[in-house]
């Protein structure tokens, strides 16, 4: 089973929490336990679990990969001018993996699970694979 999720990015460099869309599906599905792989396929663009009780660390997070990885740099090559969000991308990786218990997302107290934008405003989608313990192959 998998459940897309579509946005629409309003910034270059933007966080947004999709922990609820996420949750909402399991619910709605009934999932109790297992696996949710949500997964994001484009290179501009990836998934992190964060803090999302304060909006600083969302502005920080985004602040200091811009000091790593800025926007213009002379020497990059790359004809659409958008190295920094490649690297931003694969800095963060483009899937995060959520357990599943009891129906609920097992994440921490202050954990939320993000698309995190890095070419935008743009559409986007990213996808949720739910696994059960019935798709565990047994050795």
């Amino acid at each position: 089973m998998i459940h897309e999720i579509q946005l629409q990015t309003k910034k270059h460099d933007e966080m947004i929490d999709i922990t609820a869309q996420v949750q909402n599906f399991v619910t709605t599905q009934n999932i109790r336990d297992g696996l949710a792989v949500v997964y994001c396929p484009h290179t501009t663009a990836g998934i992190t679990i964060n803090e999302n009780a304060d909006p600083d660390v969302k502005k920080d997070f985004l602040r200091r990969l811009d000091e790593i990885y800025p926007q213009e740099t002379p020497k990059d090559r790359h004809s659409e001018g958008n190295s920094a969000a490649h690297l931003k991308a694969s800095t963060v990786g483009p899937s995060q993996t959520v357990i599943i218990n009891n129906g609920k997302l097992l994440l921490g107290r202050w954990q939320g699970i993000y698309f995190c934008e890095f070419d935008g405003p743009r559409e986007r989608s990213c996808y949720v694979k739910f696994l059960h313990h019935d798709m565990v192959v047994r050795t």
